[in-house]
């Protein structure tokens, strides 16, 4: 046997692996954010839908995107697989629970399935429905000189084009026309359901414990344990991904 995989098959090794993945998939989180929030920009979804096209049609982010896939299903599975042998570790449970654990930290497989459901629900919802589904395309108008939307139009519900996106620039009339997939009026509409809203609003509260106690643990699995810089982390841990992510993730549906 290896030394890499006598490493992975220990504890320790165990808990490096979701350490690297957790760290992984909110690096992810970073991104996915920054792309949403051109939901919250006043131009009828031409930002949003735009980036939909690049998240969709970019070859690294494309391979990337396998990576996280897996990433997401390692980590839950992993994840369930650890509770499991700690739990049978101890058939018994404390009498008394430790004072100094979090209630986070004593709850994180319940917090990542309620991730998950929520992973397989957003995906469903949204990254299938653009791939597969029925998304209607719109068209937009874009002043080149000023770099503005003057005007924007839903396209008839049976048309289709090959392309996620086309886009045509006039240059004597100083207009680009781009038509792509609407699928800023399909995350509108599924917001304005309550259930879905609420769902997704409690999911983010449930990613929010999971981060607080996830990110700064990771960080001490992989020694990164400095009193010069573990106040760093932690900030990062209960501010950034704790506190400002979740929230920004649940002012979307909230907005809609």
């Amino acid at each position: 046997m290896s030394w890499l995989t006598k490493t992975l098959s220990s504890s320790i090794g165990k808990k490096v692996l979701m350490s690297l993945t957790g760290l992984f998939l909110c690096s992810f989180l970073i991104i996915h954010l920054i792309g949403n929030l051109q939901l919250f920009k006043n131009d009828d979804g031409y930002a949003f839908n735009t980036y939909a096209v690049f998240m969709t049609t970019n070859p690294l982010i494309k391979t990337v995107s396998y990576l996280l896939y897996f990433s997401i299903i390692f980590h839950a599975i992993w994840g369930l697989y650890l509770e499991y042998k700690n739990r049978k570790s101890r058939p018994v449970g404390y009498v008394k629970i430790n004072n100094k654990s979090s209630w986070a930290s004593r709850n994180m497989a319940i917090l990542g399935t309620i991730l998950l459901v929520y992973i397989a629900s957003h995906m469903a919802n949204f990254w299938a429905e653009y791939h597969w589904g029925h998304v209607p395309y719109k068209q937009y108008i874009e002043d080149i000189t000023k770099g503005e939307i003057v005007k924007s139009e839903a396209l008839p519900a049976d048309y289709k084009q090959d392309a996620k996106k086309i886009e045509v620039t006039d240059i004597q009339q100083g207009a680009k026309i781009v038509i792509v997939k609407d699928l800023n009026l399909t995350v509108a509409s599924a917001f304005k359901n309550p259930l879905i809203s609420i769902f997704y609003v409690l999911a983010m509260i449930a990613m929010a414990f999971h981060l607080i106690h996830g990110f700064s643990s990771a960080f001490q699995t992989l020694g990164i344990n400095h009193p010069k810089y573990s106040p760093f982390i932690k900030f990062l841990g209960i501010g950034v991904f704790g506190v400002i992510i979740p929230l920004l993730f649940a002012a979307m549906p909230i907005y809609f």
